[in-house]
C-alpha cells in the first residue's frame, strides 16, 4: 500500500513557531488547486509494485482554508488518478484533513464524510487562552471543545488533536491542566510536542531580540528559554503517565492513540511505506524494493508557491530528487523505525548493517536505553529522553 500527501500551504495567519512552508495570501488558492490536480496527471502512473493508495493526508498550512468546491475538485482528480484501497482489503482508506478549530463549522463538517474524509486532525496546542495568544493562534480553548462536538455531530469518529508543552513560564501544574482538558474531549488520538525554537521563525526572532519572557523571570528556573530541560523531562513523563493510564497506547515518541486508532498515514513514514507528495514543498518517497540491489528515490517539490504553479502550468514537475542507496536506506530506517514502540526489525537489514547496528547499540543495551526482543531493537522508556542521541549514534557516517 502507499500514502498520498497533499500540501495545502494557505494560512489565515502564521503561528510564531511554525517552520512549515506556508503563505497567508489566499489569492492563489484556485490556481494552486488547479496546479495540484495537473501535477497528478504529470506524475508517472502508480506502479503495481507499490500498490494502491491506502491513506490520504491533507496537511499544511491549513487545508481548511480551502473552499468546499476546491476540496471536491481535488477528490475528483484523486479518484481519477489514484486507485484507492476499497476492495480486497478489510481496511477502509484513512483520509485525514488538518483543520484549525475555528474553521470547523457545521456546514463545513457535514460535507467531510461525503467527500470520504473520515479523520480530522486539529492543532489545539493548549487550553490556556493567554498561551494561544502568545503563539498567535486564531482559536480559543472553547472553540476546540466546540469543534469536537461539531465534528462528532457530523459523523467524524476519528479525531486527533495536537498539544504543545514547554512554553516560557509554564509550570507542571499548567501542563497537567492541559492534559486533563485534552482527555476530557475523549478524542481517538493525541500528538504532543515540546515547543521548539526553529531558525527563521518569528519565535526565533523574538528570542534573538530578547522579546520572549524568560523562564528565569517567570518560573525561577535556570537555563535557556523556553524551558529548563529537567522540567521538560518531567512534563514528558507526566504526559506518558496520564495518557497511558487513560487507555492510550504510546506507539511513537510523540503520538498516542486509543487501540485501533493509530495514524495509519504517519505510520507509513515510520514503517518504510512509499508515499506520494503533491503540492509546493511536498516530499515523495519510494524505498528500495529489494535492498541492497535496488535503488530507492526521494523527491521534493520547490518550496515556493509561485515557482510551483508556474512550472506546473508549463507542464513541468518542479522537483528535485536523490537516489537512496543501501547505506542511506539503513540510516533512514534507524531514524524513523526507532521512533515507534515496535522499533527496528533487524531481519529487514542486510547482514552488514545488522552487524554494524548491534555493535553500536551494545552500549545502549548495557545502559538500559535500548532493548532487544524477537529481533526488534527498540527504545526503553529511559531511552526515550535521549532518543536523538541514540539514533545519531547508530547511523552510518
Amino acid at each position: 500500500m502507499a500514502g498520498l500527501y497533499i500540501h495545502i500551504p494557505f494560512c489565515a495567519s502564521r503561528c510564531i513557531y511554525c517552520n512549515f512552508y506556508s503563505t497567508t495570501s489566499l489569492k492563489l488558492r484556485q490556481r494552486y488547486v488547479d496546479a495540484v490536480c495537473r501535477e497528478m496527471s504529470l506524475l508517472p502512473a502508480p506502479s503495481k509494485e507499490r500498490g494502491s493508495i491506502d491513506t490520504i493526508y491533507f496537511g499544511g498550512g491549513t487545508p481548511s482554508q480551502l473552499t468546499i468546491p476546491q476540496l471536491e475538485q481535488l477528490f475528483l482528480y484523486i479518484n481519477k488518478v489514484y486507485p484507492l484501497t476499497t476492495h480486497h482489503s478489510p481496511l477502509t482508506p484513512e483520509i485525514t484533513i488538518e483543520m484549525n478549530p475555528d474553521d470547523v463549522t457545521p456546514a463545513f463538517a457535514e460535507v467531510l464524510p461525503r467527500l470520504g474524509i473520515n479523520r480530522v486532525s486539529m492543532g489545539a496546542q493548549t487550553f490556556d487562552n493567554e498561551r494561544l495568544r502568545f503563539l498567535h493562534r486564531r482559536h480559543t480553548a472553547a472553540q476546540v471543545q466546540q469543534a469536537v462536538k461539531i465534528l462528532r455531530d457530523a459523523g467524524i469518529g476519528n479525531i486527533s488533536i495536537d498539544l504543545m508543552y514547554g512554553f516560557p513560564g509554564e509550570t507542571l501544574d499548567d501542563w497537567q491542566r492541559d492534559i486533563e482538558a485534552a482527555l476530557s474531549l475523549d478524542v481517538e488520538h493525541i500528538s504532543a510536542y515540546c515547543l521548539m525554537v526553529e531558525e527563521g521563525t518569528p519565535l526565533a526572532k523574538m528570542m534573538h531580540n530578547g522579546d520572549c519572557p524568560s523562564c528565569e523571570e517567570r518560573s525561577g528556573l535556570q537555563g535557556d528559554c523556553p524551558l529548563h530541560e529537567e522540567l521538560e523531562r518531567q512534563m514528558y513523563e507526566l504526559l506518558i503517565d496520564k495518557l497511558t493510564a487513560a487507555g492510550y497506547e504510546h506507539y511513537e515518541i510523540s503520538n498516542f492513540s486509543k487501540p485501533g486508532y493509530r495514524s495509519r498515514h504517519n505510520s507509513s513514514y515510520w514503517n518504510d511505506t512509499p508515499y506520494v507528495g503533491l503540492g509546493a514543498a511536498a516530499h515523495s518517497y519510494n524505498p528500495p524494493l529489494t535492498p541492497p540491489e535496488g535503488m530507492g528515490i526521494r523527491s521534493w517539490n520547490v518550496a515556493d508557491i509561485h515557482q510551483y504553479i508556474e512550472a506546473i502550468e508549463r507542464g513541468e514537475l518542479p522537483s528535485e530528487q536523490e537516489e537512496i542507496d543501501d547505506d542511506t536506506h539503513y540510516n533512514d530506517r534507524i531514524t524513523v523505525a526507532l521512533r515507534t514502540c515496535e522499533g527496528l526489525d533487524l531481519t529487514t537489514l542486510s547482514e552488514r548493517h545488522r552487524r554494524y547496528c548491534m555493535k553500536e547499540a551494545q552500549r545502549f543495551l548495557d545502559d538500559g536505553l535500548l532493548q532487544l526482543c524477537d529481533n526488534r531493537l527498540s527504545l526503553t522508556r529511559k531511552g526515550l529522553f535521549v532518543s536523538d542521541y541514540i539514533m545519531s549514534s547508530l547511523i552510518m557516517v
